[in-house]
């Protein structure tokens, strides 16, 4: 019987066995060209509050942590078929709400032109904007947009960041 660790390895190695074999068979002009693009001399710029960055990887790592937990759950062996179901649907209600956070961060830089960082807690939904105006007018304008995405009336707060 195959475990899943021979599995994974059975996998891994037969894709770095393919890939050698068609590195190997490349030929010099192709890889000249492949080299060139490789280390093209054009950078992209991308400027963003180092707020935001920060909030960011926090969320990131207190997500990753959530995901651990939930994915230990799922491969004990010794846990309930109930405690792997909602550890199952906690995974997808992860995966739903960073879909989510991504689509307003997202409407928000094409609407308002700002770059944001979005939380979503349970009702509440925090953003944060990096922004040197500070204007109560665009917070409500950003507070109604995000509202429009919910039939049900979600606690929106919008705060300021320079």
């Amino acid at each position: 019987m195959i475990n899943k660790q021979n599995l994974w390895f059975v996998t891994l190695f037969s894709l770095i066995l393919v890939l050698g074999i068609y590195y190997i068979s490349m030929d010099d002009e192709a890889l000249q060209t492949l080299a060139s693009d490789n280390t093209s001399k054009e950078t992209v710029e991308i400027a963003e509050s180092d707020v935001l960055v920060a909030l960011r990887v926090a969320e990131d790592e207190e997500i990753m942590q959530s995901m651990q937990t939930y994915q230990d759950i799922l491969l004990d062996d010794a846990a309930t078929i109930e405690e792997k179901n909602d550890a199952y649907e906690a995974l997808q209600a992860l995966n739903t709400a960073k879909g989510e956070v991504e689509k307003i961060e997202k409407l928000i830089s094409n609407t308002y032109n700002y770059d944001s960082f979005v939380k979503i807690n349970g009702d509440s939904i925090s953003v944060v904007i990096s922004a040197k105006e500070h204007s109560s007018e665009i917070a409500n304008k950003i507070i109604r947009t995000v509202q429009s995405l919910y039939d049900k009336q979600k606690y929106i707060t919008v705060k300021f960041e320079a």
